[in-house]
């Protein structure tokens, strides 16, 4: 389950880098289409488009972001430091007896 989400994680990064490299900083997208018609394809449209779709793809980031942030924390094992505490901890509770009186 985990692997399966870090693998979209990682698709969808790379979906938002190709977004925002394809729009330009004025808000002018693609730059496709020549006409000022107020059609799907004019500049307008396609900036909205790309903005759209950004925006979709960033909540979904977001979200794969949260859910791999619960998966890691439900797999939670001690660090090592904590065992080697522990151990010392158990080994010093046990008194030292010379036993060869």
């Amino acid at each position: 389950m985990e692997n399966t989400v870090l693998i979209i994680h990682v698709v969808l990064a790379l979906l938002i880098i190709i977004l925002v490299l394809l729009q330009k900083s004025e808000g002018g997208g693609l730059g496709i289409g020549g006409s000022q018609s107020g059609g799907f394809m004019t500049s307008r449209g396609t900036a909205n488009t790309l903005t759209k779709i950004t925006t979709i793809v960033g909540a979904l980031f977001f979200i794969t972001s949260i859910l791999l942030a619960i998966l890691s924390g439900s797999n939670y094992k001690p660090s090592i430091s904590q065992e080697i505490k522990t151990d010392t901890i158990n080994q010093n509770n046990n008194p030292k007896v010379p036993t060869d009186n």
